[in-house]
């Protein structure tokens, strides 16, 4: 089957497309094709407090355009998702329900703890050794989640209202840096040897500039290099010589930063980078409801 899933972000709206597959009843989920467009709700949400007229038509016609893509690829189902900017937004729930009226698309408008939870889904616990502690990181345009595993148990998860958008509108405060920082350097000392897990599209670029391609992880030390690399370009020169989209070209570097934050307060050396993440949660969420639904339909008969 087809599965589809629309990630309203702060920087971008995201709609993913995967066929999964049943193999020896193992489910196999491959991506088929991913679409993203720099709407930059954030710009509005954490300078003004609310989305502009301008901004809210263009999340209506790019979801509409996405409706259109997902009638012609024969989706069986879909989830969709928005975070930091609409749930901040002071016409946010406005906006998602005249989005509904136009579109037809259900928007589920999601908490911070959500979105943890939500790329929790994605069983990241499976494809890790069992013996170690990791902290999965997810860095967005208006938040950023930390969920810590230890033994391939959930066992720590919190939202921060820190994010790329945020900080290059300076509208993160001191006492969220400190919120997060107290709580990360607890789980340092209750869990020594943190090795990081990264999801989202600064911290895949990141790993394309700086990382080792063969074992897909980046180091602090790579960062940090990288760091000092893109703080010496200007803008244009880091779309120019480094290849970035124009909206990725600004948000890398506050999201480096925060990463760079997080490693230092957990004493980490590394993070994993598997190239998934919130669109990819909701997949694997829709698809576990749609095959519990099938079940229960069965006993049923």
């Amino acid at each position: 089957m087809r599965l589809a899933s629309i990630d309203i972000g702060s920087n971008a709206v995201r709609l993913l497309l995967v066929n999964v597959f049943e193999d020896g009843g193992q489910s196999i989920f491959k991506k088929d094709s991913l679409v993203r467009v720099p709407v930059r709700l954030g710009q509005d949400t954490f300078t003004n407090g609310e989305i502009s007229l301008t901004r809210g038509e263009n999340l209506i016609k790019t979801i509409q355009a996405f409706k259109n893509l997902m009638e012609v690829n024969d989706v069986q189902g879909y989830k969709a998702c928005a975070t930091a900017a609409i749930r901040e937004a002071r016409n946010g729930k406005v906006l998602i329900q005249e989005l509904y009226e136009q579109t037809g698309i259900e928007v589920e408008i999601a908490s911070g703890q959500r979105e943890a939870k939500i790329i929790y889904s994605n069983h990241v616990e499976e494809q890790i050794n069992g013996k170690q502690s990791y902290l999965y990181i997810d860095v967005g345009g208006g938040s950023t989640e930390v969920s810590l595993f230890h033994k391939k148990e959930l066992v720590a998860t919190q939202s921060f209202p820190i994010g790329t958008v945020k900080m290059l509108n300076k509208r993160v405060r001191d006492e969220d840096w400190d919120a997060m920082k107290k709580m990360l350097k607890k789980l340092e000392e209750d869990y020594p040897g943190i090795t990081g897990i990264g999801t989202g599209g600064n911290i895949n670029k990141l790993f394309k500039l700086y990382g080792n391609q063969k074992e897909h992880f980046v180091t602090r030390k790579a960062l940090k290099e990288g760091y000092e690399v893109l703080s010496d370009y200007s803008y244009t020169d880091r779309i120019v010589k480094l290849g970035l989209k124009p909206d990725r070209a600004d948000v890398i570097i506050p999201a480096t930063e925060i990463f760079l934050a997080i490693m230092k307060w957990t004493d980490m050396e590394k993070i994993i980078v598997p190239k998934i993440g919130l669109s990819d949660g909701l997949i694997h969420e829709l698809y576990q409801e749609m095959y519990t639904r099938k079940i229960t339909e069965v006993f049923e008969e």
